[in-house]
């Protein structure tokens, strides 16, 4: 199913460089859509790593397709459609060798492929960027991966996408009574995933209150204050720590709990310092430890919070020193 429309310039120019048989000339016209595709694909998929290989992907795909497209469709559609597909033939493959999240939990440890997503790459344009930031939350993407993978493609391509109907059906080989079925049932799922305030998304910008959250949440740290982490915390705290499994606790005295017994405060044994940055359009930490045995401060976790009325309501914390795409310094 296509759309009927007049040939735009991004169409012409893609339909010239597929008559040229040039690659370098192909790939330069597709590069303008990666960013939006890689952010489409993490929706998809919630791993940063797997989203740049499916992204990849789509482009090899669009290839091998290339003199399919006539351009009745636009060409970000066309490549939209691509990559949708390309991420439901990976889920098929990843679901079949690991659990996905259990109906009946919404914390986000049960997402064990989750990666941070690093704001650089998302969308340039303007109206591309309102998009990825109001669907890029952390909370956002775990909700979205409770929901089965076809369903998952239809409520992003619907309901973040804004596609039509039928343009969805056609994408997925799908009716449009399905397609309309699976939205309800996905709409269902995330008002349940999504606590009533995060339906109004939060502002796509870091705001002076979140700065100093961050802020006191390092300096508590480099102080090895204890007391003073904890008073940063909700009593109701979500918190995980990824990619560890079973790590997930829902009060802030169980994770300051943890803290003690992992050792992890330990005056006159453990250095901390910290880097206020952002993942995810969300405040972040970048935490270095030095331990006793060590003359550096080594990248140990970047942690990704939610502030609720000046505390931190969730905390979730990625091991940082494999994740070159943050681009942070490995040492201070």
């Amino acid at each position: 199913m296509t759309d009927a429309r007049p040939l735009g310039a991004d169409e012409a120019t893609f339909i010239a460089a597929v008559r040229s048989g040039d690659p370098a000339r192909f790939a330069l016209v597709t590069e303008r859509h990666r960013r939006e595709l890689q952010v489409h694909c993490y929706r998809m998929l919630a791993n940063y790593a797997d989203a740049q290989d499916m992204t990849q992907e789509t482009f090899l795909r669009a290839w091998h397709k290339r003199e399919s497209f006539k351009g009745h469709a636009a060409l970000r559609t066309w490549l939209h459609r691509i990559a949708t597909n390309a991420c439901l033939d990976f889920l098929a493959k990843r679901n079949d060798r690991t659990p996905v999240p259990s109906a009946l939990s919404d914390s986000i440890s049960e997402v064990l492929y989750l990666q941070p997503y690093p704001d650089r790459m998302l969308p340039e344009d303007p109206q591309e960027a309102v998009v990825a930031r109001e669907t890029i939350e952390l909370a956002f993407i775990v909700a979205v991966q409770h929901l089965p993978p076809r369903q998952r493609a239809v409520f992003i391509l619907r309901d973040v996408l804004g596609w039509p109907a039928s343009q969805a059906a056609g994408a997925l080989e799908l009716t449009v009574a399905s397609v309309t079925s699976a939205l309800q049932r996905a709409r269902v799922t995330m008002r349940e995933r999504l606590p009533d305030r995060r339906l109004d998304w939060r502002s796509p910008e870091v705001s002076n209150e979140e700065r100093g959250v961050v802020r006191a949440y390092i300096d508590a740290h480099e102080r090895n204050d204890l007391d003073g982490l904890a008073s940063l915390l909700r009593d109701d705290l979500r918190f995980a720590m990824l990619p560890d499994a079973g790590t997930s606790v829902s009060t802030a005295k169980d994770a300051v709990d943890g803290w003690v017994s992992g050792g992890l405060f330990q005056r006159g044994h453990n250095d901390w310092r910290g880097i206020a940055t952002t993942v995810n359009r969300m405040p972040a930490a970048a935490l270095y430890l030095r331990t006793a045995d060590d003359a550096q401060h080594r990248l140990f976790a970047i942690a990704v919070l939610r502030v609720v009325d000046g505390k931190i309501a969730e905390l979730t914390g990625f091991a940082a020193g494999d994740k070159p795409w943050l681009e942070l310094p490995p040492t201070l």
